[in-house]
């Protein structure tokens, strides 16, 4: 028997097919389960709302915890675009879960976040599905380590369904839906932080490949770099471009990304060790380029490419060495640039970590920004498949 199981199912009726995928994911455990996630795919909001409520009765006493999304990982599989619900089950013996319900207050000129629950000292892993249209999530990650010192936050943005999911503005405000407990809500972020005996870890591919050398950024203001290297940031970039065989000069001119290395005193940067961010703009008079995160003098970058060889060459690279085995579960949430946008068909990312963990069990969505740590401190990407993983039950409990 198992401590972690999943399930999918496809149909119109979203009830059934939620109530369908639960039991899936509870046939296989060992007791009842202590947390269980739902993430569903349809065409009516309405719709939807019913599917949690259904789940959540199929769930019986655990902590329910899910969102809408443009499609969802389950049973092996990815099903995108079309009615699905995915489940997944975790038996946490001994583990404290703390809901959560997170919202926006206006005070003076700023915004604060209320709703998190007070940081303990064995907590190990936060779990965070925000609605992007109502939820600063970017500030609030960014930003998490000083509310949360030392606590991991992995999930992902959710979307609103039917026609259009999947491409920004097309679902907007008040199609997301997020589950938590019982309840349902159209805004704000929900979650869960487990603590206690948990052993996990975590692990964001952000499936890009870098091109060129590394360069110090030595003259920059705000996120516009005006020189690398002393040299004009536009005019080391066509260096390097023009340096590449052409395959790779394609791939630059399909769009261009800059890594900036996490830790400065590494002798060297390897996989994992960047974070990813687009080049949005250049500018030909001044030479600069303007690039979509604040970076400092002195920091190292490096440019970086993306397609779907990379992307799969950088998963399968970060599993190979991840620590913890065997993993017995995982949460895995795939950029919804990743599925059949990019590889030939929707279950690329939920193969990979197949092959990677073997017979656990593996539930997710596709999401329109995935949230977890890079070099330790919290981001939300784009384009990567943030995991977090679940060993045995006898480690120390913490998430790395």
């Amino acid at each position: 028997m198992a401590r972690f199981g999943d399930g999918l199912a496809l149909g119109p009726d979203l009830s059934s097919a939620a109530a369908t995928a639960v039991e899936q994911a509870l046939a296989p455990l060992s007791a009842a389960p202590d947390l269980v996630c739902v993430f569903v795919t349809g065409d009516d909001p309405d719709e939807i709302e019913a599917a949690a409520v259904a789940a959540e009765r199929a769930a019986g006493p655990a902590v329910l915890l899910g969102c809408s999304a443009s499609g969802v990982i389950g049973a092996g599989r990815g099903v995108e675009e079309r009615g699905a619900v995915s489940a997944w089950a975790a038996v946490l013996p001994g583990a404290r879960l703390d809901p959560f319900r997170l919202e926006t207050l206006k005070a003076d000129d700023r915004l604060v976040v209320v709703g998190m629950p007070e940081g303990q000292d064995d907590d190990v892993v936060g779990v965070l599905l925000a609605d992007p249209y109502s939820f600063p999530v970017d500030a609030f990650v960014e930003r998490s380590d000083e509310a949360l010192p030392g606590l991991p936050l992995v999930g992902g943005l959710a979307e609103g369904s039917g026609p259009g999911a999947g491409i920004p503005g097309a679902a907007g405000h008040g199609e997301v839906r997020l589950f938590v407990g019982g309840d349902v809500y159209r805004d704000g972020a929900v979650g869960v932080v487990i603590g206690g005996p948990v052993t996990a870890a975590t692990v964001v591919s952000q499936g890009a490949r870098p091109i060129g050398p590394d360069m110090v950024v030595t003259k920059a203001e705000e996120n516009v770099l005006y020189e690398l290297a002393g040299v004009p940031a536009l005019e080391k970039l066509e260096q390097i471009i023009l340096g590449l065989p052409e395959e790779e000069q394609e791939l630059a001119g399909r769009g261009l990304l800059i890594g900036v290395a996490m830790d400065e005193y590494a002798d060297e940067h390897e996989h994992g060790d960047f974070l990813v961010r687009g080049v949005v703009g250049a500018d030909t008079d001044s030479g600069a380029i303007a690039i979509g995160d604040v970076v400092d003098v002195g920091r190292t970058v490096r440019f970086q490419v993306r397609d779907a060889g990379a992307a799969e060459e950088d998963l399968a690279a970060l599993l190979e060495r991840f620590d913890l085995a065997p993993v017995e579960g995982a949460l895995l949430f795939s950029c919804n640039g990743r599925g059949q946008a990019m590889f030939p068909d929707s279950d690329h990312d939920a193969k990979v970590l197949d092959r990677a963990f073997g017979p656990a069990g593996v539930g997710g969505f596709f999401a329109a920004g995935e949230i977890g740590p890079v070099s330790g401190r919290n981001h939300v990407h784009g384009f990567t498949a943030s995991i977090l993983a679940f060993g045995r039950a006898d480690g120390a409990g913490d998430a790395r």
